[in-house]
């Protein structure tokens, strides 16, 4: 069975973060440590074949996709993290690195379709309603189980990190997230109650750096089950994380194609936020790719429970501030629906809708990735 297993590797605790020429050089190193593995012996034995590899590295360590064909899910994290920590201490410049996680995360179709194929007492019941209310009966372990203390610790670790990633966020000021411009958001009697506390902000705003790598890297896999399918959205079988939730009406243009060049505007984007370059989304592929930005940004403050209503309002805030319209949202009504390539063929405020433009620069001057720009068209 093939495994995608994800591995969260750190450089040493007190080491100054990485600038971008490290980062390369990091990337460099561990994707060509993978280039010479085929496959990896696993427990017992057992051999475990590399399928493929993705590496997205920040300036605090590296976040590893790496997928293989495995008998079963132990094979398949204990070979990878053997692996790892091998690659990891053949290179003098990343010896001292460590492993924080190497584990296989189950898409949640594929989890469940897990719980409804087991068997046995303790079984989730066939019935939905009656797995929610199994649920609320004990929705959490209690403070003193072990698990709960692990959860917690984690939490607070993650929260740590995403304040520490605020400032890669260049191209945001905290006022972009709602915090006021002249108190920093500090709220005391007789302060502005509408602002959002400064540390609130600064979770926004490490936690869009944070879930930037987890997108990118989600995507990636998207990207991977379409080139193997040879498949557009609409006739996928496999299992994707982001690319089935983009409009539906277009969902057998999005193949192989459209996935590398979308996955290309991700990181463009993602890249002027960090680099303090940006100042407009710059085509429609962008303000959808921001909407799965946010949306990914908040499932992972959920999973941390570190989502509370500051923190939304600050995200909420930098949305309304960098989307200079929403004509995007129309993509997703389906009264819009019309004839022809495009919702009912109307052009929306500033932004033309059609599938076509997608990747047309709003105004001129607007930047798109060539290698995600459509090709110039003839001359008549």
């Amino acid at each position: 069975m093939t495994y995608v297993v994800t591995v969260d590797t750190c450089i040493p605790e007190g080491t100054p973060e990485m600038d971008p020429l490290q980062r390369a050089g990091a990337v460099a190193l561990i994707e060509d440590g993978f280039d010479c593995v085929r496959a990896i012996e696993g427990p017992d034995g057992v051999k475990v074949e590399l399928r493929d590899t993705i590496v997205a590295v920040h300036p605090g360590g590296a976040h590893l996709k790496v997928i293989v064909d495995a008998p079963g899910l132990l094979f398949a994290e204990e070979s990878v993290r053997a692996l790892v920590d091998e690659l990891l201490e053949r290179s003098e410049l990343l010896a001292d690195w460590t492993i924080e996680r190497c584990e296989v995360e189950l898409h949640q179709d594929q989890a469940k379709a897990s719980l409804d194929a087991a068997e046995g007492p303790d079984a989730p019941p066939d019935d939905p309603a009656a797995r929610k209310a199994r649920h609320t009966e004990n929705p959490m372990p209690e403070a003193s189980d072990e698990g709960y203390d692990d959860a917690e610790a984690k939490a607070a670790a993650v929260r740590t990190q995403m304040l520490g990633l605020a400032d890669e966020l260049r191209s945001f000021r905290p006022v972009t997230f709602g915090v006021s411009d002249d108190e920093d958001g500090e709220r005391e009697d007789g302060d502005d109650k509408s602002a959002v506390p400064a540390e609130s902000a600064r979770l926004a705003a490490g936690a869009l750096v944070y879930a930037t790598d987890i997108l990118v890297a989600e995507l990636f896999e998207d990207v991977q089950v379409l080139t193997q399918e040879d498949a557009a959205v609409a006739e996928c079988e496999g299992p994707l994380w982001h690319l089935e939730r983009l409009p539906d009406r277009y969902a057998l243009e999005y193949d192989a194609s459209f996935a590398r060049r979308f996955l290309v505007t991700v990181v463009a984007m993602t890249t002027r936020f960090t680099d303090g370059s940006f100042q407009r989304l710059s085509c429609v592929a962008e303000e959808l790719a921001l909407r799965f930005l946010l949306s990914r940004t908040t499932m992972t403050l959920e999973l941390y429970d570190l989502l509370d209503d500051d923190v939304s309002a600050a995200l909420e805030t930098f949305a309304g501030n960098v989307y200079q319209d929403r004509d995007h949202e129309w993509l997703y009504d389906h009264s819009m629906d019309g004839n022809g390539d495009s919702p009912a063929g109307v052009t929306l405020g500033v932004a033309p809708m059609e599938f076509k433009t997608w990747f047309t620069p709003f105004k001129e001057g607007r930047y798109v990735h060539p290698s995600a720009a459509n090709e110039p068209e003839a001359a008549a």
